[in-house]
């Protein structure tokens, strides 16, 4: 079964917090009880907190994981702007190319290009393909684009080498 880039980075870094937990943190807070009081120990104190937020993040990352890991690929369009897809358009006003690429929350960096699905300008593109004309309502006004190219999920991390 194919696996989404963002499944392998959350993965990786959920390794890397579960190793945290299981093994620096635990060394951290029996060298900071070794200190006596725990009530007036900043260290131990400190290091509980650090349990606490890595085991947060350990079930934040695994429900990802397990979320990211379901989607029905073959429910993703082939032809049309979906998740996954990087789409250029062209804006009616000014001529000027836009490349929007539809990403996870955890990815999203606008100011990159990299939006969700389910921010303005991805609802308003969702489905589109190359040749239809969108109208985005922006905060800043109004903008008119044609859509230029779209390269679908499939497209960019599922597509056969060629032979």
């Amino acid at each position: 079964m194919q696996e989404l880039p963002i499944v392998k980075q959350l993965k990786e870094e959920l390794q890397k917090v579960e190793k945290e937990l299981r093994i620096d943190v635990p060394k951290e807070l029996r060298k900071a009880a070794a200190h006596g009081d725990l009530r007036e120990n900043a260290e131990y104190e400190a290091a509980k907190q650090r349990q606490s937020f890595l085991q947060a993040r350990v079930a934040h990352l695994s429900t990802r994981i397990n979320t990211l890991s379901s989607l029905k690929l073959e429910n993703i369009p082939k032809d049309a702007v979906g998740f996954g897809s990087r789409v250029h358009l062209e804006d009616q006003n000014t001529g000027d190319e836009v490349v929007y690429e539809f990403v996870t929350p955890e990815e999203v960096d606008a100011r990159n290009g990299k939006i969700s699905v389910s921010s303005p300008i991805g609802k308003a593109l969702l489905n589109k393909a190359a040749g239809e004309e969108v109208t985005i309502a922006l905060p800043t006004g109004v903008k008119e684009y044609a859509v230029t190219e779209v390269y679908t999920l499939h497209d960019l991390f599922f597509r056969k080498p060629d032979r």
